[in-house]
């Protein structure tokens, strides 16, 4: 039996280190006017399937420009993971370990989307996504293109000089048989991956033995400057799929918009008692709002904190919002007027991702 969508956790993981070789900063070079990681963070969370869109990262700088277009990092990478010669399954692992220790959140499939690869259908990642989650059997879903070349006409080297097939097969001879009569063989294109969680923990593969190959047309994994230039202009000519409501968080094509956000639940933890002195900050939360406040968008913030006790509670909220570095136009005990109220009740920060990007 199939299971439901609504009970299938997904978390999709964009990795986005900062160091890079053949392109400088390559993750957050600028395609079609939004940077490369913007494109898979817009992807995810046009994909209603997706439960949540982290971009892990070395880079606090790219941490920053991650959270502005809706992702969540709730981490940085740690240094040793950050390296030319670091693996996914690293990646991956360290990921799914802090999320778990940290938040108890543990998902049921892990979607991996590379931000080199900002051409994708946000449908292909629902379909990868059904697929696995409908097939029991299946241990992950890779997507794959028809190879331009095929490996049967391959060869090995010796230091001597001899060669042998790379393949070797049932087929007599094949790298001596036209290639139309030879097996159609694809390419891992590095698009869209999906994986059980499990198979991640507990095979420690980031594909176990059961691979379903999910069958792409169009695909562009960018690792030099011509792949960047061959990319826009295809972007230019066909688009990159990329919701056209991906932008920055709060940006709109008729101005800045007015954001008031609650204080308790929102951007400080509620305490039993009303004990307001020994309230935490939410620190991703505050994040999203400084990245709004920083885009040029009003910010209120308002309490209902004394309304019904009389305590008065201003000095006590101000010297939070200040060490904590909240970035805020006026702070009201009551409930001002603005465009949207983001509160423990009314509209979250997740529907907020949702609404402004996705």
């Amino acid at each position: 039996m199939a299971t439901p969508a609504s009970a299938t956790e997904v978390l999709a993981v964009i990795p986005a280190r900062s160091g890079s070789k053949e392109i400088a900063d390559k993750n957050i070079r600028v395609l079609a006017g939004k940077p490369l990681l913007a494109h898979s963070i817009g992807h995810a969370l046009a994909s209603s399937s997706v439960s949540r869109v982290i971009v892990s990262t070395d880079s606090p700088v790219y941490a920053e420009i991650a959270r502005s277009y809706g992702a969540e990092t709730p981490f940085l990478r740690p240094e040793e993971f950050a390296q030319d010669t670091s693996t996914d399954l690293e990646v991956f692992l360290h990921a799914l370990t802090w999320l778990s220790t940290n938040q108890r959140y543990v998902p049921d499939i892990c979607l991996h989307l590379r931000p080199t690869s900002p051409v994708r259908k946000p449908s292909d990642i629902e379909t990868v996504i059904e697929i696995l989650r409908d097939r029991p059997e299946i241990d992950s879903v890779r997507s794959v293109s028809c190879s331009p070349e095929t490996p049967f006409k391959m060869w090995l080297r010796s230091p001597e000089g001899f060669i042998s097939p790379v393949i070797h097969s049932d087929i007599p001879d094949a790298y001596n048989l036209p290639r139309q009569i030879l097996p159609t063989v694809f390419l891992q294109n590095a698009c869209i991956d999906a994986v059980r969680t499990n198979v991640i923990t507990s095979q420690k593969s980031m594909t176990g033995k059961n691979i379903y190959g999910y069958v792409m047309d169009d695909s562009f994994d960018i690792d030099t400057e011509q792949d960047l230039r061959e990319t826009e202009i295809y972007v230019s000519q066909n688009g990159s799929n990329t919701p056209e409501a991906a932008l920055p968080l709060g940006s709109s094509e008729t101005g800045c918009s007015t954001y008031c956000f609650d204080i308790d639940g929102v951007i400080a933890s509620i305490e039993a008692n009303n004990e307001y002195d020994r309230a935490a900050p939410i620190a991703e939360n505050i994040s999203l709002i400084n990245s709004l406040y920083t885009q040029g968008h009003r910010i209120l913030l308002f309490t209902a904190r004394g309304s019904v006790t009389g305590i008065d509670w201003k000095d006590l909220t101000e010297k939070q919002m200040n060490e904590w570095g909240v970035k805020y136009h006026s702070l009201e005990f009551g409930k001002p007027a603005a465009d949207y109220y983001v509160d423990d009740r009314l509209l979250s920060i997740d529907q907020l991702k949702t609404r402004v990007v996705g």
